[in-house]
């Protein structure tokens, strides 16, 4: 798995990647704060092996608690109550204080429940928020998954773009800090609670008043918690994900890799560190497809940071895929080892031969690295009519190195339209 991309250099390279090209943006931006989330902010893919889930958080908006005092919030923020008596995990925001300068999509959105009280409609909001972000010619629109806006940018790149509101909620952070457990260290869960949470546009599918409930979600927390995960449950994790995408192969999101990820972090905080070690990786494996496999002979998996809220809740399984899923993964477990040959491109990484297969495995950390680094260069190059100087000599630099690597790893006779084809394919 190291030699396929997923060791533990080439993640932390990728972290920190990912958070310098999200201060690079935010250098450009004050009303809205952008925070690289999922796989990409956690390490754990490859620049085009997954779409690149962005989280745009709308600054000058607070959403709190009951019981927070509004006379300790400055004045010029907007607030709203949160109403939590919605399903678990979700909540109804009430406006409680206006600001006088605010954005026109919450305007938009803001609708008069009838017994005097502003709330703040998440489907409205959403609706606005895809009009609003679909100006671009180059961008190309798929259609929304829950609070999620996919987009397809420059006929390449697939990204996933999700407007949030900040969410003050102190009560619940202290419910998930105050656990007994062994994972994470004190000083990690104090970080993950000063990180805070947010609400994104999204309401229990089925709840009567969907179009108006927010999420309630901790992105960066979440993040930070993956990227402090061991070795050995990165790559019990990546596993997971893969066995889901290549072999359950869910055709609506019936299971996602979100499920894996609180299957994994629920691993972390019930047992001791000291037993997640290379040899213990089958084990945990093991493990994990039998939590799998209750979560979908039950239909319940409690959220991580929110035990009440139900992850397999309204997943759309039907008896035909639990029956089919909960066979498949009982002879997966049976397999004990052997059930990685499932798995295509663990398969393929088995059967080639070590040298050529390490000597692969360099060049294609080296030429991620050079993209990533790409990637936040081209963030700083000076723009003219809204294109970027290619003149940059640093930008240049990179590319010439890309171009020589990628010589080195094919026959040469390539076109520059094939260098590009195959840039992309070697690290997807």
């Amino acid at each position: 798995m190291t030699r396929l991309g997923y060791g533990e250099q080439i993640r932390r390279w990728r972290v920190e990647k990912y958070k310098e090209r999200d201060s690079l943006m935010n250098a450009r931006e004050s009303d809205v704060t952008m925070i690289t989330a999922g796989s990409k902010a956690e390490g754990l893919t490859c620049c085009y092996e997954s779409d690149i889930d962005s989280l745009f958080v709308l600054e000058g908006i607070l959403c709190v608690e009951a019981g927070i005092s509004l006379h300790t919030l400055p004045d010029g923020i907007e607030v709203y109550r949160m109403d939590t008596c919605a399903y678990s995990g979700h909540c109804r925001l009430l406006l409680e204080r206006q600001a006088r300068k605010h954005f026109k999509v919450i305007h938009t959105a803001q609708c008069d429940n009838g017994q005097g009280d502003i709330l703040l409609s998440s489907s409205l909001f959403l609706d606005e928020m895809s009009a609003y972000s679909s100006t671009d010619s180059s961008v190309v629109r798929h259609e929304r998954a829950g609070p999620s806006l996919p987009r397809l940018i420059g006929g390449e790149l697939h990204t996933d773009h999700v407007f949030a509101l900040r969410c003050h909620c102190p009560s619940i952070l202290q419910r998930w800090a105050s656990r007994p457990r062994h994972w994470p260290s004190p000083v990690l869960v104090q970080k993950v609670v000063s990180l805070g949470a947010n609400v994104t546009a999204v309401g229990f599918k089925e709840s009567e008043f969907k179009h108006m409930e927010w999420r309630i979600g901790f992105n960066t927390g979440e993040s930070e918690l993956v990227n402090n995960l061991n070795d050995t449950q990165a790559k019990v994790y990546v596993m997971l994900k893969m066995i889901v995408k290549d072999v359950l192969r869910p055709l609506k999101k019936e299971i996602t890799s979100y499920v894996m990820k609180n299957i994994v972090l629920w691993q972390a905080e019930s047992n001791p560190q000291n037993k997640f070690y290379a040899q213990s990786f089958f084990h945990w494996l093991h493990d994990g497809l039998r939590a799998l496999r209750t979560a979908i002979v039950t239909q319940h998996l409690s959220y991580y940071m929110i035990p009440e809220r139900n992850l397999m809740a309204a997943s759309g399984l039907t008896y035909r895929q639990q029956s089919h899923w909960v066979e498949v993964i009982t002879d997966m477990m049976a397999e004990g080892p052997r059930v990685i040959l499932r798995l295509p491109k663990i398969r393929r990484a088995i059967v080639a031969s070590p040298e050529p297969m390490l000597w692969y495995s360099m060049k294609r950390m080296e030429l991620e690295m050079l993209a990533l680094e790409e990637m936040n260069r081209l963030i700083t190059c000076p723009l003219e009519n809204v294109v970027v100087d290619m003149t940059d000599a640093i930008l240049q630099e990179i590319r010439r190195r890309q171009d020589e690597v990628l010589m080195e790893m094919i026959e040469e006779g390539c076109s520059e339209n094939d260098l590009t084809d195959i840039h992309r394919r070697i690290l997807n």
